[in-house]
């Protein structure tokens, strides 16, 4: 079963952690069901960006996006070349490194 290692995030994932995916998960679900709480306001269904990630190793084996995914992901904040949505970035056999960006565009999340 491919690892997904998450680098530390603040507030996702302080101390980093590798979680076990079963090949055809997305990224996303993937790290809910090891509560690892990304957002996703959408309910993952490729409708907004907050689940964005950057795959740091292992971006090669996921399945290609689609026109829907890079549409939205023109509108994700720190977007670098190996951006995907988690919710639709699909775990094959490989490894894969995540990083989850500090900053989302999730304004229902802001505290003012």
């Amino acid at each position: 079963m491919p690892v997904i290692k998450i680098l530390p995030h603040p507030e996702y994932c302080p101390q980093g952690a590798s979680v076990q995916a079963e090949a055809g998960t997305s990224i996303c679900e993937a790290l809910l069901e090891h509560d690892i709480e990304v957002e996703h306001a959408c309910e993952m269904s490729c409708a907004c960006t907050t689940c964005h990630v950057v795959v740091r190793e292992g971006f090669a084996s996921l399945n290609e996006m689609d026109e829907s995914e890079a549409d939205l992901l023109d509108r994700a904040w720190g977007l670098e070349p190996n951006s995907r949505l988690s919710c639709q970035a699909i775990v094959a056999q490989q490894d894969l490194v995540v990083e989850i960006p500090k900053y989302s565009i999730n304004h229902a999340k802001e505290e003012h």
